[in-house]
């Protein structure tokens, strides 16, 4: 009988979110983690070390280890796994190693795989499952995807975008796009650099997204905000009004690389699972799914209704804990590798 905690991770590029069986989802924090340059020793993690981007001293780095889903930096994974573990927990040592499941997107290639593995083994794992995020969260949106019937998801995470069609417990045909949140991030600050002349961090881009950002601006209001900024020609510090429609036209092309990937998917989906998903729709999941107007962008250029789950942020690492309250699924699933178990 196993006798330790039984933890499900959704390993992402902005957030990391930790599951636990029995009691949900027991942290939300962002994949950010502060170090010194010298002796590579652990400042913060999380909203701590968030707060820390671009505030840090020239000896200290705020960092993301992960990278458009997958490890950039082994080390400071591994040890930014260990804390969040630790976390789980309420801050107690586990008497057990615990058992992870850890979701990945569903492009990664084998080294990305074992590097997942090892990451989550070294952080002290006595087992480690990976599912791919699509998988995670269609059971995250409460989908039953154990039927011959399909379904489709969009997960729009920060590092990527993984678009699936399901049936029968397994994927049918997907497409993982490297790009996400972050992607948007970073144009709107090359956006605001180009227009404006004016330098601004990415906690400012993201800000603004979620401000007044919008992936479908018509029939919306037109708001404006505020932002500050290092001016670029005299070097001294300004700020600037930015309209909702200059952020629009900032991110149109990063969110028509989206649309096009999920037309991709629709086009190699075999047609009766091609008739399922006219019916039932698309599930829209992730942090993305938040940014207003992204469901009306979809449902226009694809003509099918598009559905925001009930909690899209938590979906992959609710879908995480669906996996773990029901390992048995595990040996029937894997057979078309959508699970990986790996010990």
């Amino acid at each position: 009988m196993f006798c330790g905690t039984d933890i499900g991770l959704d390993l992402g590029t902005a957030n990391v979110l930790v599951y636990v069986k029995g009691k949900g989802v027991v942290l939300q924090e962002p994949s950010v983690v502060a170090i010194d340059r010298d002796s590579r020793r652990i400042i913060a993690v999380g909203a701590e070390a968030r707060r820390m981007l671009g505030r840090t001293p020239g000896n200290i780095v705020a960092i993301r280890p992960l990278c458009d889903g997958v490890i950039a930096d082994y080390d400071v994974t591994e040890k930014m796994l260990r804390y969040f573990i630790s976390r789980a927990d309420g801050g107690r040592k586990l008497l057990f190693r615990p058992r992870l499941m850890v979701c990945i997107p569903s492009g990664v290639t084998g080294v990305e795989e074992r590097a997942v593995r090892q990451a989550a083994v070294q952080a002290g794992a006595k087992e480690a499952h990976l599912i791919e995020e699509p998988l995670a969260a269609a059971l995250g949106a409460g989908l039953d995807i154990s039927q011959p019937s399909g379904s489709m998801v969009v997960d729009i995470g920060g590092g990527t975008t993984d678009v699936a069609v399901l049936s029968l417990g397994g994927i049918v045909c997907s497409k993982s796009l490297r790009v996400g949140g972050d992607k948007v991030d970073e144009a709107i600050v090359k956006y605001i650099r180009r227009e404006y002349n004016l330098a601004i961090g990415e906690r400012t881009g993201e800000d603004l997204k979620m401000e007044i950002g919008t992936a479908y601006p018509e029939g919306e209001e037109d708001k404006s905000t505020d932002i500050r900024g290092r001016d670029l020609v005299s070097g001294l510090p300004m700020a600037i009004t930015v309209r909702r429609r200059q952020i629009h036209e900032a991110i149109k092309e990063t969110l028509e690389f989206i649309v096009s990937g999920v037309k991709e998917v629709l086009e190699r989906t075999p047609p009766e699972l091609a008739a399922d998903i006219v019916n039932k729709g698309i599930i829209l999941t992730g942090g993305g799914a938040l940014l207003n107007g992204m469901d009306r962008l979809l449902s226009k250029e694809t003509g099918l209704a598009v559905l925001v789950a009930e909690d899209p942020l938590s979906c992959v690492a609710i879908g995480t804990g669906c996996a773990l309250s029901n390992m048995a699924i595990i040996s029937a699933v894997s057979k078309g590798k959508a699970f990986k178990k790996i010990v």
